[in-house]
């Protein structure tokens, strides 16, 4: 495979030192940064360029180079996974789907070949089948791990693209497993074109799903705030009460165990009798409640040189507590 095969001329053009923002020298095996002080190299594995900064990121250069889980595990616990697959999941996403949708529309009323950056893409998030689908939209999708849409390996602390280089950026269930939120959220403003588009979605009420990868929540005002150099599009619940107390619930049950073997036939008795109340949520996720106890929240925003304030952000609340009292 030749290297950087993965990525067209045009993207290749736009990649930078994730270290120190400056151009690289493509060679058979290896990028290299052009700044004389900075001089770092970086792999390709497979194809696939690695970019990672490792004085900012909680991964090394070596566990891609030996293909090493990182964020997802590929190889441990297959005959569970295969087991969670035939009961009935308690999750839904509402919103995304519908939200992908009206964010390809936007991007194609400003640009005839709109480029967006995927930030957690190695696999196709729920909904993103119609930004995906679409031919006049391109892709940028990159990862942590190594993914079957894997094309580039970096860390959203660290972006290895140049300053206003995208269209639009996605970060579909992403800010809840970086260790810095307000960091990557600069990374993205920085990488974006002025009037570009950014959607998120990231967990409200949710447990730990990730292991040692997991370590944000956001209230609806909070995630609104860690996007306050973006200007709002629109924003709400994507998932919502009834698949919070679903998972509460879940969570709740497997709190007993202290064997994997227990937890996940605890998991699955959770899913067959709990599975139903995600239904619910098609009737509350609009309501004023859900965004006081949602399971997932979005953001969808365009950048615009102005920032929100943190008194104007206070005045945005629209949850069921609007009165001020519990």
């Amino acid at each position: 495979m030749q290297p950087l095969l993965l990525l067209p001329p045009n993207i290749r053009a736009l990649l930078c030192c994730p270290a120190c923002h400056s151009g690289l020298e493509i060679a058979a095996h290896q990028l290299t940064c052009t700044n004389s002080v900075c001089r770092r190299q970086y792999p390709i594995v497979d194809g696939i360029p690695v970019l990672i900064n490792p004085e900012s990121s909680v991964f090394g250069i070596n566990d891609f180079i030996s293909h090493h889980d990182t964020f997802f595990n590929t190889t441990a616990h297959g005959g569970i996974a295969k087991l969670l697959r035939l009961v009935p999941s308690i999750g839904k996403n509402i919103k995304g789907r519908p939200n992908f949708r009206r964010f390809s529309n936007l991007l194609l009323q400003q640009s005839t070949l709109p480029l967006v950056l995927v930030i957690g893409g190695s696999v196709l998030g729920e909904g993103m089948d119609f930004l995906a689908g679409n031919k006049a939209i391109a892709l940028v999708e990159t990862d942590v791990s190594f993914g079957p849409r894997t094309m580039l390996i970096c860390d959203a602390h660290d972006i290895p693209f140049r300053d206003a280089s995208f269209d639009g950026v996605v970060l579909q269930a992403v800010l809840e497993h970086v260790i810095d939120p307000y960091r990557c959220s600069e990374e993205v403003y920085r990488v974006s074109k002025e009037q570009a588009l950014v959607y998120a979605e990231t967990p409200f009420m949710q447990q730990v799903h990730a292991g040692r990868y997991d370590f944000t929540r956001f209230t609806h005002l909070g995630h609104r705030r860690l996007f306050r150099r973006f200007q709002e599009i629109d924003s709400g619940a994507v998932c919502g009460p009834g698949m919070a107390l679903a998972w509460s619930y879940q969570y709740f049950l497997m709190s007993f165990a202290t064997s994997r073997p227990l937890r996940a036939a605890l998991r699955v008795f959770a899913s067959m009798t709990s599975f139903f109340l995600k239904y619910f949520d098609y009737y509350l996720i609009e309501k004023p409640g859900a965004l006081d106890a949602a399971s997932g929240l979005y953001f969808m925003g365009r950048k615009t040189g102005q920032m929100l304030s943190d008194l104007e952000l206070l005045k945005l609340y629209k949850g069921a507590q609007r009165s001020g009292g519990a």
